[in-house]
């Protein structure tokens, strides 16, 4: 009987870290941010076209470091800007991705990894750095502590 609760919970545990929710309406992130008492990671991407968003995604945003670590701390949310016309957003997406690019990317970076609270306040910035999962996640910590 042990064996298959271990075994239950180490698969329910392991899907949980697999699992990563990006969501895409701000308004809503910023809610569930409130009830949960985390903190909103804001990732602003050009998912088709720029390579240093696309090695954040591989390196850093799918790693096990990163999804744990999001997990516990923080709502995600895309600001993607795809150029391809086959990877277009829905219109209010865009218009919303664009809102947000005028709030918290006013440069324009790309790609740029904005940290708030659950206000929408910034408590901290970055882009991409070739640094292992561990490292960036460290420097978002002590963004959000």
């Amino acid at each position: 009987m042990r064996i298959i609760v271990f075994t239950i919970l180490m698969f329910s545990s392991i899907s949980l870290l697999k699992a990563q929710t990006w969501e895409t309406n701000f308004p809503v992130a910023k809610t569930e941010a409130a009830q949960s008492n985390k903190a909103i990671i804001l990732v602003f991407s050009g998912s088709d076209w720029c390579a240093p968003c696309i090695k954040l995604e591989k390196q850093i945003l799918e790693s096990e470091t990163f999804k744990a670590f999001a997990n516990e701390n923080a709502i995600l949310v895309r600001a993607d800007f795809p150029r391809k016309k086959e990877n277009q957003l829905p219109e209010d997406i865009q218009e919303q991705n664009s809102q947000l690019a005028g709030l918290y990317n006013q440069n324009g970076y790309f790609p740029f990894v904005v940290v708030l609270d659950a206000e929408g306040h910034v408590l901290g910035e970055a882009g991409y750095e070739k640094v292992k999962p561990e490292q960036y996640v460290s420097k978002l910590k002590h963004f959000i502590n």
